[in-house]
């Protein structure tokens, strides 16, 4: 199963913030998709992830956005 989370517009802290609660409402299995626009959540939401031992899948950039499949 595939959650989303839209957090484009929002910038630092937010992204992270709001990803941080996302992922601690996800399964064993679930992926949670985060598309963001911040350009520091390039390296702000992999930091948060495997701080809190859970596994980027895939990150994607499409036009500004950035796109991030997590796993827990």
């Amino acid at each position: 199963m595939e959650r989303g989370l839209d957090l484009r517009g929002l910038v630092c802290p937010m992204p992270v913030i709001k990803t941080k609660k996302a992922l601690s409402d996800i399964s064993d299995g679930e992926v949670l998709k985060v598309l963001t626009t911040d350009p520091g959540s390039r390296s702000d939401i992999p930091a948060l992830v495997k701080r809190i031992g859970f596994k980027i899948a895939e990150i994607q950039e499409d036009n500004g956005s950035y796109i991030f499949l997590i796993t827990r």
